[in-house]
């Protein structure tokens, strides 16, 4: 088995998408819409934008794990002075291949790309399961963070 790295590229989306539902229904997300013509929508505006980056894990032709970073600007703050951040998601790896160290390897090329893009902070919500893979990465827990859901 040999593990190779590469962007998202939008004809790979079919197999993106089928991973992050199966992401999200791992995280134990009630579905009750059909989420993939959504999910398609974003990622073609964003990748054709340039404001959605990926990279795969590959096993030969096989997408085995994913990874998703959205470029947004919020108002500069102290710790981003030019307010530019990066939201991880789409972190995932297929269950036969996970504990090889995939999912670190795939978060330091997007947290690279966050580098030179100029992003001043990555942020994630993290998954129980990936909590200890991104404090072991640096990632720092933010007891703070809130959502009001509409």
């Amino acid at each position: 088995m040999t593990i190779t790295y590469r962007k998202l590229k939008t004809e790979d989306l079919d197999i993106f998408i089928r991973m992050r539902i199966d992401q999200l229904r791992e995280e134990g997300a009630e579905e009750d819409i059909d989420l993939v013509p959504a999910l398609r929508d974003y990622y073609e505006r964003h990748l054709t934008n340039d404001t959605f980056v990926s990279w795969l894990a590959m096993d030969g032709e096989k997408m085995i794990g994913t990874s998703g970073m959205s470029i947004v600007e919020k108002p500069p703050y102290f710790g981003c002075p030019n307010g530019k951040i990066g939201l991880l998601s789409s972190m995932y790896t297929e269950p036969s291949y996970r504990r090889m160290g995939i999912a670190k390897t795939l978060l330091g090329k997007v947290v690279d790309e966050a580098k030179k893009r100029g992003c001043g902070t990555v942020q994630i919500t993290a998954s129980d399961m990936g909590v200890m893979l991104y404090t072991d990465f640096g990632f720092v827990k933010n007891n703070n963070f809130m959502q009001y859901k509409l």
